[in-house]
């Protein structure tokens, strides 16, 4: 990782809807503690996007922030190497989302898949609500405000992205061009040698016409790259080169995380409204209790009767804990009936237990004393404000809102 990489800003968050269980550090938590060491990395608590779907159940969510927050410190976030803050303490995300609001087109918000898919999934709750609706701009807004270059999320959640770069884009079309643009874009382009600006002009046609990013990433790199040219001249060559107008948001990019190999103990997905789920900070006995009893080959009925892993819960979970060996040894074990199932859990048991030891030592002090863990999220969020308050400032410039 370059030393200008560990620059850019990642922005990540969760809804705070129940104690986190092990499919979100697998899935999501793992990668947040390696990105914060290589990035500027800012984490924040959506307890805004819970009420989208939790509107009448406040109380929920009301205890369910800061257990989460420990979950996020037990899994390894060091707040010293990243910023922890609560989304509903920045008024700014709220006024940022109402002006993104005033120029996105409905149709973008009910084309995002999961808007659908979760009406589908959720039918014992009214999702006919405007906030249910426009959550993807709200999430856009939450991104945009700090202007992060990369989102960390699965294939499943790239539309969002997708949705905060198009907003972005628009915003920044409808906003960014100052009052005399094309007068300074061309003074800035007159201090480029003759054959510069022929190049730059080419790559500025090929790109608006035939959308052909090689020349455009030609260009840009030519402008940035040029010393005869200010900050300021070379963004607005950017602009006019872009199409678009000055940029006041970043556009994200994706940053896809691999998606999280472990399934819940039935082999659907992990998630504590299937029953299915092992809690972070689940007790010894309780994870004892849920492996044992997790169902397996079907074809394996008596103790003597072979089966086949790939048919089996349990297997998946010995992918994401064991050993080659001990993977060897569960699968031939299962082929050949040489194992029984509960001897075949067992190192699964062990494994969980020893990944989890670490996050109970590093959670005793948080829920021995629960002002430290409002500590950490009063001091992220004093830091996540500063930020959000400079892009706000440029948002109303850009809007002429600043009088």
């Amino acid at each position: 990782m370059t030393q200008e990489r560990a620059k850019e800003r990642v922005l990540s968050g969760m809804r705070p809807t129940g104690a986190l269980h092990l499919g979100h550090y697998h899935g999501a938590l793992k990668n947040w503690v390696r990105l914060q060491s290589i990035m500027e990395c800012f984490y924040f608590v959506a307890d805004w996007h819970a009420l989208t779907t939790h509107y009448e159940s406040r109380e929920v969510i009301e205890k369910n922030v800061y257990e989460m927050v420990i979950d996020w410190l037990a899994a390894g976030l060091d707040p010293e190497q990243c910023t922890i803050f609560l989304q509903s303490r920045l008024p700014e995300h709220a006024e940022l989302f109402t002006l993104l609001a005033m120029g996105t087109p409905i149709g973008w918000l009910e084309r995002v898949p999961t808007y659908k898919d979760q009406q589908e999934k959720l039918k014992d709750k009214d999702l006919s609500t405007y906030g249910f609706l426009g959550y993807p701009l709200l999430q856009a807004a939450d991104i945009l405000i700090y202007r992060a270059n990369y989102v960390p999320v699965g294939e499943d959640q790239a539309s969002h992205v997708e949705l905060t770069r198009e907003a972005a884009r628009r915003f920044n079309h409808l906003y960014g061009r100052e009052a005399n643009f094309e007068v300074l874009a061309q003074d800035a382009l007159a201090k480029l040698e003759k054959d510069s600006l022929k190049r730059v002009e080419k790559s500025r046609k090929a790109w608006q016409e035939k959308g052909d990013a090689k020349a455009l990433e030609g260009a840009l790199g030519f402008i940035n790259s040029s010393e005869a040219l200010s900050v300021v001249e070379r963004e607005r060559i950017e602009s006019w080169i872009r199409g678009t107008g000055k940029s006041v948001l970043t556009e994200p990019q994706v940053l896809l995380t691999e998606a999280s190999k472990l399934p819940g103990l039935d082999g659907a997905k992990m998630s504590k409204s299937y029953n299915n789920s092992i809690a972070m900070r689940e007790d010894k006995t309780a994870i004892e209790h849920k492996v044992r009893r997790m169902p397996t080959d079907p074809a394996r009925v008596r103790r003597e009767d072979p089966g086949e892993p790939d048919k089996c819960p349990v297997w998946q979970f010995h992918l994401v804990y064991s050993d080659e060996s001990t993977k060897q040894w569960a699968a031939n074990g299962c082929r050949t009936a040489g194992i029984g199932c509960l001897e075949c859990k067992q190192p699964v048991i062990d494994a969980i237990l020893k990944e989890q030891q670490p996050m109970l030592e590093r959670a005793q002090p948080y829920v021995d004393n629960p002002k430290i863990v409002r500590d950490i999220v009063d001091a992220g969020t004093d830091r996540a404000r500063i930020v959000a308050r400079a892009t706000m400032h440029d948002v109303r410039g850009a809007m002429g809102l600043n009088y």
